[in-house]
């Protein structure tokens, strides 16, 4: 068969949860309450730290960003996903799915930074406290987040070019309820080894670099808390991590289970679920996890809850 080129296929379809009829009502209901659970969760965060002075702090302003960045990306996928639930898969075109591939990446990208930048925030704010407003300044802030941004602005473009010059000759339906790259790769009838190196290699570099610095930054926080004295003053630093910490290894768990492996390993029907815990359940859990035991944060959502 002829191999025909991208820029002549009209799209793709896209098979979401189609394959279960019987469970469309309830799929449909679930999603569309974690979405709008998702997004007020975190609008009330951003919100509440907006209107409450005493939260403008480095660690509620990086907590600003990760909140953006869950509504971000889970915006990325699940309108498009909601739209047609009740259709026979869902359809694409290339130039649409190449922007949703591009999108999901970059804003995956910049949450590994904008959580290892985190981590290093709790480090300086445990381990060198009497200096932290003067290193974690306005100015440091915003270096440490516009760089997470630009660069993850620039890692998926590679992948994204070369996914453009691929062609697909057999079937153009993706067994996934996004334009996932790896489900784009998997019905592609060229050689993908070039992309896939290239997936690993940037992909393990940008997570190897924001692992360790997450795992450098807890040991250094760790040796401070076993210093300290008071059973109380070391439970009071711990419980500043603790959020973070839980939030870390809920997505880096959930990306490294899906991902890191051969393409040709991949059960697409596992993928789709794997990939809900990274797309529906963290940025749902994350306004949960990083508010339900600080006192601080509830303090305010209370004044602001006064104010309105």
């Amino acid at each position: 068969m002829k191999e025909e080129n991208i820029s002549s296929v009209e799209g793709f379809l896209i098979v979401g949860f189609s394959d279960l009829p019987q469970l469309q009502v309830p799929l449909f209901t679930a999603f569309c309450i974690i979405y709008l659970m998702t997004l007020a969760g975190n609008l009330l965060i951003m919100a509440t730290i907006y209107s409450n002075s005493h939260l403008h702090t480095p660690m509620y302003f990086f907590l600003t960003n990760l909140s953006f960045l869950d509504i971000s990306y889970t915006s990325v996928v699940f309108p498009h996903m909601l739209a047609h639930f009740f259709q026979k898969g869902t359809y694409i075109s290339f130039s649409n799915c190449l922007l949703q591939a591009y999108f999901f990446m970059m804003m995956v990208s910049t949450e590994y930074l904008i959580l290892s930048v985190m981590a290093y925030d709790r480090y300086v704010a445990i381990c060198n406290p009497l200096h932290y407003m003067a290193i974690m300044n306005n100015a440091v802030c915003m270096q440490l987040a516009a760089g997470s941004w630009v660069v993850s602005f620039m890692v998926p473009i590679a992948h994204t070019a070369l996914v453009s010059e691929l062609s697909f000759c057999g079937s153009h339906t993706i067994n996934h309820f996004f334009c996932d790259l790896t489900a784009l790769l998997k019905i592609s009838c060229n050689n993908t080894h070039r992309i896939e190196t290239l997936t690993y290699i940037l992909g393990a570099t940008l997570l190897m670099m924001s692992f360790l610095s997450i795992i450098m930054s807890y040991i250094n926080i760790t040796a401070s808390i076993l210093k300290i004295k008071s059973k109380r003053g070391r439970h009071k630093a711990f419980h500043t991590c603790a959020s973070h910490l839980t939030v870390v290894i809920l997505f880096y768990g959930s990306l490294v289970s899906t991902y890191v492996r051969p393409t040709s390993t991949y059960s697409m029907k596992e993928n789709k679920i794997l990939s809900l815990s990274y797309i529906a359940v963290t940025p749902l859990c994350n306004p949960i996890i990083y508010t339900l035991k600080n006192t601080e944060f509830k303090s305010a959502l209370r004044r602001t809850r006064n104010i309105l």
